[in-house]
């Protein structure tokens, strides 16, 4: 049975990136080796790994282009509160990431805001209130 899940990310300069992630709080994985062409993260309580590869050594693995353009995937992290999404937020904007969706309530039991990374991943952050989830 599958023991871990990670996802791995390309990127144009790994320095930066992880200048970018340290800014927003995620920390380095200790136990790998952090170099010039990968790095990775733990994130959150149950340390999901994020490994950060240089477009080449992503292409490497891939055995194809690395993709540009409309967003396949978005990245989801939880905040324990609205405050918590809007630091975040600005956390991303000041460490030099974008944003067109500024935090704000969605469907009237979350709140969260969409941003990009500095290599345009799309990252979600969002505070679900439980106890107004519809259904519940």
């Amino acid at each position: 049975m599958t023991k871990q899940f990670w996802l791995n990310l390309p990127v144009k300069d790994v320095a930066r990136s992880k200048e970018f992630f340290a800014e927003m709080g995620f920390k380095l994985n200790p136990q790998h080796n952090n170099n010039g062409t990968s790095a990775s993260l733990l994130i959150g309580e149950k340390n999901v790994v994020v490994m950060l590869f240089d477009e080449q050594t992503f292409k490497g693995f891939t055995n194809n282009v690395v993709a540009c353009g409309p967003t396949e995937v978005l990245l989801s992290i939880d905040a324990e509160s609205k405050e918590e999404v809007d630091e975040m937020a600005a956390k991303a904007i000041a460490a030099g990431g974008k944003s067109e969706h500024k935090p704000s309530p969605m469907q009237g039991w979350m709140y969260g805001c969409v941003f990009s990374d500095v290599d345009d991943h799309r990252w979600n952050v969002l505070y679900m209130d439980m106890s107004k989830m519809p259904g519940m």
